[in-house]
């Protein structure tokens, strides 16, 4: 593959985290929820949907790759920026390569009505000297408010120990992938991947196996390969949450790195039910490309590798009982191709049962372009309902897939995303490709601006950031956001554009927009 995305291994300075406080689940609603409306990712409650952007490689206080996350806000509100070195962060100070913001996830966590971010910090070093634990990571949950993200409660910090159960480890990254919402039971839940965790088995520690950490209402729990119902061995590498996506119903733990007949770094899925058994999350499927799906295992395929979920009604159903979720496979070899990549889209229902809907890859009848060595088509995936009131069908369902290393007019990994329509019978009859100076996409592309490496999807607005532009006019980053509707051509809204020194945003910055 001529693109290569590895899990960070930056060595930062050595950190001291505080211990916090337990996490805030709402048992009785403050007095403060009034003053707030509690829709989608609404940090200041005024019923508007707010906008978090991160660059995890800014320089802060003079820290490189210390990182900060911007707020924008909908409607006349100034813009916001937050960093560890904010007020009401704790007293972990921004270090060289912590990169603050890595991932991000949203829900109300205290109940007041204010959506909560939870910011992952996956390369922060804990304790200090002799003692210190490289690359433990930690995770920040900052509390909405009215006045704004971060100015109400202090936030709450959490190392995997503090979080429970679980302990800080050297290179166990925790916070490297979030999913947090409201599940089906009314409590807020949060899911954190610690991809290089090292799991014991039997007396024996297996490096980098992974685990995920998972917290519903008052329920906690860590949940690995090891765990009951849980398919598969511990094995070093197999990368356990290095990537998550979930619904109200479902949550899914991407394995990237697992091996499967020999196949080193085939990769896997396993989905998981909300629905607690014996305090945990309850098992559902194993899912891996030897399993009924189009494809077949192959050493470095990464199956897992991206994972998005949305909720799915059937026509037999008056509400949301299924998922579908969209699982990116960016090192999958198309025909003789290596490394062209491809996604596929099953749907999950409530027993377990999942049925593939759809394989895509850029060589499928139809589909425009052509299949390319390291494009790592589905190197991202970003799935979503645009209305979850009616039953699901073609007409709601859209998949943007990012081709990061797609070459552009002659412009090596200038990248690309590819839209679908993933419930039709003929996905490639109405498919999109969406680059950069071509239609709703502004800017000029360029070599390796690795356009589809970073993607969100919202019920009304797809996401797409490019922190790696190379555009002269965008260099630290920029975000667009442009309605699904523009993209199928049944309005005009337009694309709105989101980057370091412009709209209120300070002119800082080195990746903007490298999550959300």
């Amino acid at each position: 593959m001529k693109l290569k995305f590895r899990m960070p291994g930056i060595v930062a300075a050595a950190g001291l985290l505080v211990a916090a406080s337990g996490l805030v689940f709402a048992d009785a609603v403050p007095a403060a929820a009034a003053a707030c409306a509690g829709v989608g990712s609404d940090y200041n409650g005024d019923g508007l949907i707010d906008n978090v952007v991160t660059d995890p490689q800014a320089t802060v206080s003079g820290v490189k790759e210390a990182g900060l996350i911007r707020v924008i806000y909908a409607g006349d509100v100034p813009a916001a920026e937050i960093s560890q070195a904010s007020p009401n962060m704790g007293s972990v100070a921004p270090e060289q390569g912590d990169r603050f913001g890595s991932a991000i996830a949203w829900s109300d966590f205290n109940g007041d009505g204010c959506t909560d971010l939870v910011v992952g910090t996956p390369n922060e070093d804990l304790g200090s000297g002799a003692e210190v634990m490289r690359d433990a990571g930690i995770i920040h949950i900052i509390y909405g408010s009215p006045a704004g993200l971060g100015a109400g409660d202090p936030a709450t910090l959490y190392g995997q120990a503090s979080f429970g159960p679980g302990a800080n480890e050297a290179g166990d990254l925790f916070g490297y992938a979030l999913q947090a919402g409201t599940a089906a039971s009314g409590e807020p839940y949060l899911v954190v991947g610690s991809p290089g965790e090292d799991v014991l088995v039997d007396g024996v520690s297996v490096p980098d196996a992974g685990s995920v950490s998972y917290a519903e209402g008052n329920t906690r729990g860590a949940i690995t390969q090891d765990s009951p119902g849980v398919f598969g061995d511990v094995e070093s590498g197999d990368q356990f949450g290095a990537a998550l996506a979930g619904t109200n119903r479902y949550f899914a733990v991407g394995e990237p790195g697992e091996t499967l007949e020999n196949a080193a770094a085939a990769g896997g899925v396993t989905v998981f039910s909300h629905t607690l058994k014996d305090g945990m999350p309850t098992p559902l499927t194993w899912i891996d490309q030897g399993e009924g799906l189009t494809g077949a295992i192959e050493p470095g395929d990464r199956f897992g590798a991206a994972l998005s979920m949305t909720n799915y009604r059937p026509s037999n159903q008056t509400y949301n009982t299924d998922a579908l979720l969209a699982i990116g496979t960016p090192g999958e070899a198309i025909g003789t191709v290596p490394g062209a990549g491809s996604t596929t889209v099953v749907r999950i229902e409530p027993s377990g049962t999942f049925t593939e809907i759809k394989a895509l890859d850029a060589g499928i009848a139809n589909v425009e372009g052509e299949p390319g060595a390291g494009d790592s088509f589905g190197q991202r995936v970003a799935i979503t309902n645009t209305d979850t009131s009616v039953v699901t069908s073609t007409s709601t369902i859209r998949l943007a897939v990012g081709v990061p290393g797609r070459d552009v007019d002659g412009l090596a990994d200038a990248g690309v995303v590819h839209v679908f329509k993933p419930l039709d019978t003929d996905p490639g009859s109405t498919d999109k490709i969406i680059k950069r100076g071509s239609g709703v996409l502004p800017g000029t592309p360029h070599a390796r601006d690795f356009t589809g490496i970073a993607l969100r999807s919202g019920t009304s607005v797809l996401y797409i950031g490019i922190p790696y532009s190379k555009d002269p006019a965008t260099s630290k980053g920029v975000l667009y956001t442009m309605p699904w509707t523009d993209i199928d051509g049944t309005s005009n809204v337009g694309t709105k554009t989101f980057q370091p020194g412009a709209g209120g945003l300070s002119d800082i910055g080195t990746a903007f927009a490298t999550v959300g």
